[in-house]
């Protein structure tokens, strides 16, 4: 089973029936995935406060939800994620490219990098990071934890997990 396919069967275990997305070049594998499992919605949305918001409206409608997005957009989320999912207790798992560490190859990434981290526990969100593809093994465990604890919390990919990830 690859990655991308693991993420998604995760999801379904823990009966995540609606996902929405944002572009996404490191994403895009889970993406394509979400497309051709039934048991899931998805929605791909402009902006990632956008689909905060609609993975809200999911939610208090009986479904629960995910959203895919990047950390360079984490800051307009921040409202959203203070007085929606965590004042009325949502639980929202956010599987987040990290973009910005050493390597990347775009330099206006690594200005939120510096502040994604910060921002995420300012809030306090729990925050997992995946550095590699083993890592992909806690995912089912802290999917159920936000379930139970009614709670976003924040799943970060860097480059190198995606770069051991095979399709």
């Amino acid at each position: 089973m690859s990655a991308h396919q693991k993420i998604i069967a995760d999801f379904v275990s823990n009966r995540i029936e609606f996902v929405t997305s944002v572009p996404c070049k490191q994403l895009a594998g889970v993406i394509e995935q979400l497309g051709e499992t039934p048991e899931i919605h998805h929605v791909p949305c402009n902006k990632e406060d956008e689909g905060i918001g609609l993975c809200a409206g999911a939610f208090m409608g009986g479904k629960r939800a995910a959203i895919l997005m990047q950390n360079t957009a984490l800051g307009v989320t921040l409202n959203s994620l203070a007085t929606l999912t965590q004042f009325y207790r949502l639980p929202l798992p956010m599987l987040i490219s990290y973009r910005g560490e050493v390597g990347e190859p775009v330099a206006c990434q690594v200005e939120m990098a510096l502040h994604t981290k910060a921002l995420l526990a300012q809030l306090h969100i729990p925050t997992y990071h995946f550095h590699k593809p083993d890592d992909l093994a806690e995912l089912n465990g802290i999917l159920k934890h936000t379930f139970m604890c009614n709670k976003p919390v924040a799943i970060l990919t860097d480059a190198s997990f995606w770069k051991g990830v095979t399709a």
